[in-house]
């Protein structure tokens, strides 16, 4: 019972109290073939010692960034994160807290988030930004109604190449909008806005005076969205933008294996009041003193409903404050010399994988990252590398890869891929000889 605390009477007095006979009658409303037909294939009941060691065979099957060449980005990257960081956020008035309703016993966390939207604005070139988003592709959707709102039109016009699960969350945010659909063209008259990814997917940093022209003449909000935000300490912030939004992972927060991630939105001032998630505004208590406080709170839990701006109902918190604290540590200066860092290597790398025969990179420009075409299936290259202890990148469509470099890509690193990758490509040269 150490895990499974109710106890057979609990259970009946408590489906007694809600007014069934069974469990399952709590799910009738589930279609017969979405239900299971039997147990889930898992191990009988072990003890602890015995599961805790059939978990850590599990967890040794992974293939952690740190164990060998790392190329992999479109989306999640490896940066370093200074030991401090950990550190701090782990104290128990941060790690604990969750919602900062009382501003009389939150004044820390609060400060933190204040902070937070701070350097986003700064970085973003924005008026405001709010407490953070779930992760990137949540802010990018939330972006897309938030200009629906603003603007009263319906249809959501993506321009180039968007991450595709940016994308595929969109279109489940506005599954049950019967007026609003995604399109790739240039913006119509019903056109709500207008979303850049910068760079973009394939790691090619995009113009925007164009399309900011092209949302001036058709009255649509122009969204640009930032995966790699580390990109904004080299790149020129996207000014030209309504809105910006994207992905905070790389400053202060892990890969995880692909999640939880930090969330931005900042956005031009007139558009505060349809902004979705939190904001933290600064006033005075009644002695004078400088202070926080929750404002603006027009979330669906609060007193708008159905009027509400969005449905996130809180932050990412303890990302955020990882965020706000590893950018304290680097300064301005630092943020700079990390992003000019990132693409030196990402330089290093593209020279080197150029002088593999059959290789081509056909991007124009780009951050630290960027797509090479192979001579060989790219998604096979990736499983045959991987079986080498090489993470050679993401593998797009065909023969193309996507390969990042970031200031954790050592130039013996970039060796051994070009090598592996030589390899394969005089393989490929022998089989069409034959």
């Amino acid at each position: 019972m150490r895990y499974l605390p109710l106890t057979p009477r609990d259970r009946t007095e408590m489906l007694k109290s809600i007014g069934v006979k069974a469990v399952d009658d709590l799910y009738v409303s589930v279609p017969k073939e979405a239900k299971l037909s039997a147990l889930i294939d898992l191990p009988a009941h072990q003890g602890e010692i015995e599961v805790e060691k059939a978990l850590t065979l599990m967890a040794q099957k992974n293939h952690p960034a740190a164990n060998g060449p790392f190329f992999l980005g479109a989306g999640c990257y490896n940066h370093h994160i200074p030991a401090t960081v950990d550190h701090l956020i782990q104290r128990s008035e941060f790690l604990t807290s969750y919602t900062p309703y009382q501003p009389e016993i939150s004044q820390g966390t609060l400060t933190a988030i204040f902070e937070f939207q701070t350097i986003i604005a700064n970085l973003t070139g924005m008026d405001i930004a709010n407490a953070s988003m779930y992760d990137g592709a949540t802010a990018t959707a939330e972006a897309a109604l938030m200009a629906k709102r603003v603007t009263g039109r319906a249809n959501i016009h993506i321009h180039g190449a968007l991450h595709p699960q940016y994308r595929e969350v969109i279109e489940t945010y506005i599954r049950n909008y019967s007026d609003v659909s995604v399109k790739t063209s240039a913006p119509d008259a019903n056109a709500a806005c207008v979303i850049v990814q910068t760079p973009d997917f394939h790691g090619e940093p995009q113009a925007l005076a164009a399309l900011r022209k092209q949302c001036d003449e058709s009255g649509a909000l122009l969204v640009v969205v930032v995966n790699e935000i580390l990109s904004l300490g080299l790149l020129p912030a996207p000014v030209e933008a309504d809105i910006v939004a994207g992905e905070a992972q790389s400053i202060g927060v892990p890969m995880s294996f692909g999640g939880p991630h930090l969330g931005f939105f900042a956005c031009r001032k007139q558009y505060l009041r349809q902004m979705p998630g939190r904001l933290c505004g600064e006033t005075v208590d009644k002695d004078g003193r400088r202070s926080f406080v929750l404002t603006l709170s027009t979330r669906e839990q609060h007193i708008r409903r159905e009027k509400a701006t969005s449905n996130i109902c809180t932050n990412q918190g303890l990302f955020a404050l990882a965020f706000t604290i590893h950018m304290s540590l680097l300064g301005e200066i630092g943020f700079k010399k990390l992003a000019r860092l990132n693409h030196e290597r990402a330089c290093l790398l593209a020279d080197r994988l150029s002088k593999v025969k059959n290789i081509k990179l056909p991007n124009k420009s780009f951050f630290n990252e960027f797509v090479v075409e192979l001579p060989v299936s790219a998604a096979q290259t990736v499983k045959e590398l991987a079986a080498k202890g090489i993470i050679a990148g993401y593998p797009l469509a065909g023969n193309k890869l996507l390969v990042a470099a970031t200031e954790m890509t050592s130039e013996a690193d970039i060796e051994v891929l070009a090598g592996a990758l030589e390899k394969l490509s005089a393989t490929a040269r022998t089989k069409e000889v034959a």
